[in-house]
């Protein structure tokens, strides 16, 4: 019987005053990519730090692959590609004196793979670290955190720095990971990113898991913004009457209209394609919107939100 790559069950982190995490519960499944997201500050890297067994619990339980995540982190950690979001470089080496560094650690070494890893993220590893720039050094970092081949890989903020044709290549990457049957944990505050490439997503807030959601689901909770100026006053009523569509504000004039936009954007773009529009902007979705819709509602409607919370954990 295969084991689940992870499993938290009312997984707690008490810092005394300082807010840390409380009662999570959740699996990862085989061969899938779980986003974990929420805003900095709301108790990813706490959670992370805790499935490294870095951090004990002050109550719960945190598993990978049946093993218990304090108790037997030194196994774990053997089966973890680990990016750390606050990684720290040793900046007097080059970067392939990093990679052999890390690569000692480990039983097995694939040294085609790290090859294979370094040229396809275009990565100078010849250089001393201290020279490279912030993209280059993320660069490194998810080079060692791939490069061992592990079941499981936990990545902390794993895009940030990496310029937007980096981050193309490392969303193919995962998706080739998770074809090849890897499990990822993938923490971001950045809700398209966990759009593009996750499965399941669990989000956190101050803490507390507010739910558990499968990504195309979440695509159809999450709310966009975008801002209309026409050439001539419309009447509001055209935005208003279509589903799925709120009028935010209408500035001085009538031709600055801001909109607020859920689910598919077609009937949308067909009327604005009949307006005299003379410029458009639309905002890439936030968790905020996400965070409005479950926090939203009357106290029943939130006792069953969190119970199908917790029914999607087990």
């Amino acid at each position: 019987m295969k084991k689940t790559p992870i499993k938290a069950e009312g997984l707690t982190r008490n810092y005394g005053r300082r807010r840390g995490i409380l009662d999570l519960s959740f699996e990862v499944h085989e061969g899938e990519i779980f986003g974990f997201l929420g805003p900095n500050g709301a108790g990813k890297t706490t959670t992370i730090r805790q499935l490294m067994g870095l951090m004990r619990p002050t109550s719960g339980s945190a598993s990978v692959f049946g093993l218990d995540c304090w108790r037997d982190s030194r196994r774990v950690k053997e089966m973890v590609g680990f990016l750390p979001g606050d990684i720290r470089l040793y900046e007097k080496m080059t970067g392939e004196e990093f990679l052999d560094f890390f690569a000692a650690f480990r039983k097995r070494k694939y040294p085609k793979l790290q090859r294979d890893l370094v040229e396809r993220l275009e990565l100078d590893t010849g250089r001393r670290i201290k020279h490279m720039s912030k993209g280059n050094r993320q660069k490194l970092a998810v080079v060692q955190a791939l490069m061992h081949d592990a079941p499981l890989l936990i990545l902390d903020e794993p895009s940030s720095g990496l310029d937007p044709l980096m981050q193309v290549e490392f969303v193919e990457l995962l998706r080739e990971e998770r074809a090849r049957g890897k499990s990822v944990f993938l923490s971001s505050h950045q809700l398209p990113e966990v759009e593009r490439i996750a499965d399941r997503a669990a989000i956190i807030r101050e803490g507390q898991l507010v739910a558990i959601e499968d990504v195309a689901h979440l695509k159809t909770l999450r709310e966009r913004r975008m801002e209309v100026i026409l050439h001539e006053p419309v009447a509001p009523e055209r935005f208003s009457n279509l589903e799925d569509v709120r009028v935010v504000s209408i500035h001085p004039g009538g031709r600055h209209v801001e909109l607020a936009v859920r689910g598919h954007l077609g009937p949308l773009l067909r009327m604005l394609g009949e307006m005299p529009v003379d410029d458009l902007t639309f905002r890439p979705p936030d968790l905020e919107s996400i965070f409005l819709h479950y926090y939203s509602g009357d106290a029943e409607g939130s006792e069953e939100r969190a119970f199908r919370t917790e029914e999607v954990a087990r």
